[in-house]
C-alpha cells in the first residue's frame, strides 16, 4: 500500500526534527571522554550560561572594601571582587577582548589593594573614610543596574557575564613589584604609539612606569583630536594663568614654541612668551586631550592637533585591546606595560 504524499512529508519533517536535537544534545554535552565539548569550545563561555555570580566569602569575594559612592553622598562597604567587576565595566569598553578586560581587572584590583591598610596600602586622601571613591579621582566604578542601562536590552546578559568572566578568571591576582602591590597601576585611554616614562608626567620615577611601544591604537575613537579657538581666546588661556608673559596679537606666533619633546613624542616643555612651562600645564590650560600635540597658526584661529587620549603613563587600555587581538593573553598585556612586575594571587 502506497503512503500519501502529505505523509511522507511529514515523516520526513519528524526525522529532521529529531536528527537535529539529537545532533544538539550531542553537541553540548560533547561526543564521549576525549572528545571534548564542541560548542563550548567554539562559544565564550560568557555566551553559553549566565555568569552572575555574587561575590561574597564562600565566592572570591573577600576582603571587603569601602567605597564612597558620590552620587549619594555615602560610603558603601563592598566585596572587592564586586568592586573589581563595577570598575571594569566602567572604565573599558566592554566590546574589548577578554583578554584586555582581564588585564584591566588585575590593574584595578591592584589599585584597590594598594588601598586597603590591611594590605599595607593608604586610603585615598578624603574625609569620607572610605578606601577609595567612585571618580576619576580614584579609578571609574559603576553599579550593574546603572550600566546595564547603558547597553541594548539584548546584549545586557551577555556583556555583564563577559566582565564577570574577567573577574572571577584573574580573581585574587595583583601586580607586584619586588615583593610589594605597586601602589600607581595607572592606566589611560590611548597613546600616541608609546607611553610615558611616569618620572617625565608625574616627576615620579617608578620604575615599573617606563616608556614602552603601545601600536595598533589608531581605530580608538580618540586617537585624533583637534581643538580650534580664536586668536584672542587662545592668548585669554595664558593669561589667566600667567600675567607676565608679554604676549599679544601682535607677536602671538612668535612667542609660542615647544622647546622639547620626551621620548614618546610628547611635549616636555613649551615656552609661552618669557615663561617656560610643561607640556602638561599646558595640555590643562588648553583642555587637550594629550600632551602629545601639535600648534598651527592659520589665519583665522590656532589649531591644536593631538594624538592619544589621557596622561600616558602605565597600561593604555586601547593599547591592552590591540595586544589581545594579536593573540596575547592578560599577563603578557600587564608584563609589557607594567615593566618589570609579577601577577601574584593574594591571600
Amino acid at each position: 500500500m502506497s503512503i500519501p504524499i502529505h505523509l511522507k512529508r511529514f515523516f520526513l519533517l519528524i526525522l529532521i526534527s529529531t536528527s537535529f536535537i539529537i545532533i544538539l544534545s550531542l553537541a553540548l554535552v560533547g561526543f564521549g571522554e576525549g572528545s571534548g565539548n564542541v560548542v563550548k569550545s567554539i562559544i565564550p563561555r560568557f555566551l553559553m550560561k549566565s555568569n552572575d555570580i555574587a561575590f561574597n566569602e564562600n565566592n572570591v569575594g573577600v576582603p571587603k572594601i569601602k567605597v564612597y559612592i558620590t552620587k549619594e553622598n555615602r560610603v558603601v562597604e563592598m566585596y572587592l571582587e564586586e568592586y573589581v567587576r563595577g570598575v571594569v565595566a566602567a572604565e573599558v569598553p566592554v566590546e574589548f577582548e577578554i583578554e584586555a578586560l582581564k588585564a584591566q581587572a588585575v590593574a584595578a584590583r591592584t589599585f584597590a589593594l594598594a588601598h586597603m591598610e590591611e594590605y599595607g596600602g593608604k586610603k585615598y586622601k578624603s574625609n569620607t573614610g572610605a578606601n577609595v571613591c567612585d571618580t576619576v579621582q580614584c579609578q571609574v566604578f559603576t553599579n550593574k543596574d546603572d550600566r546595564l542601562k547603558t547597553w541594548p536590552a539584548s546584549k545586557r546578559e551577555e556583556y555583564w557575564n563577559k566582565i564577570t568572566e574577567a573577574v572571577k578568571d584573574t580573581s585574587g591576582e595583583a601586580l607586584v613589584y619586588d615583593g610589594r602591590i605597586i601602589d600607581e597601576p595607572l592606566f589611560f585611554a590611548v597613546s600616541g604609539g608609546k607611553t610615558e616614562n611616569a618620572l617625565d608626567v608625574f616627576k615620579d620615577n617608578k620604575p615599573y612606569l617606563k616608556s614602552v611601544e603601545s601600536p595598533g591604537e589608531e581605530a580608538a575613537p580618540k586617537f585624533k583630536s583637534v581643538v580650534k579657538m580664536s586668536y584672542l581666546e587662545f592668548i585669554k588661556k595664558i593669561n589667566a594663568e600667567y600675567s607676565n608673559t608679554d604676549i599679544s596679537l601682535l607677536n602671538v606666533r612668535n612667542q609660542i614654541e615647544i622647546k622639547s619633546r620626551n621620548e614618546s613624542g610628547s611635549v616636555k616643555e613649551i615656552r609661552l612668551g618669557k615663561t617656560t612651562i610643561s607640556g602638561v600645564k599646558f595640555r590643562t590650560i588648553m583642555g587637550l586631550n594629550s600632551t602629545n600635540f601639535k600648534i598651527k597658526f592659520n589665519s583665522s584661529n590656532v589649531e591644536i592637533s593631538c594624538t592619544g587620549y589621557g596622561h600616558g603613563v602605565g597600561m593604555s587600555q586601547w593599547g591592552a585591546n590591540a595586544m589581545a587581538k594579536q593573540g596575547k593573553n592578560y599577563k603578557e598585556i600587564l608584563q609589557h606595560y607594567y615593566s618589570g612586575v609579577e601577577i601574584t594571587k593574594m591571600k
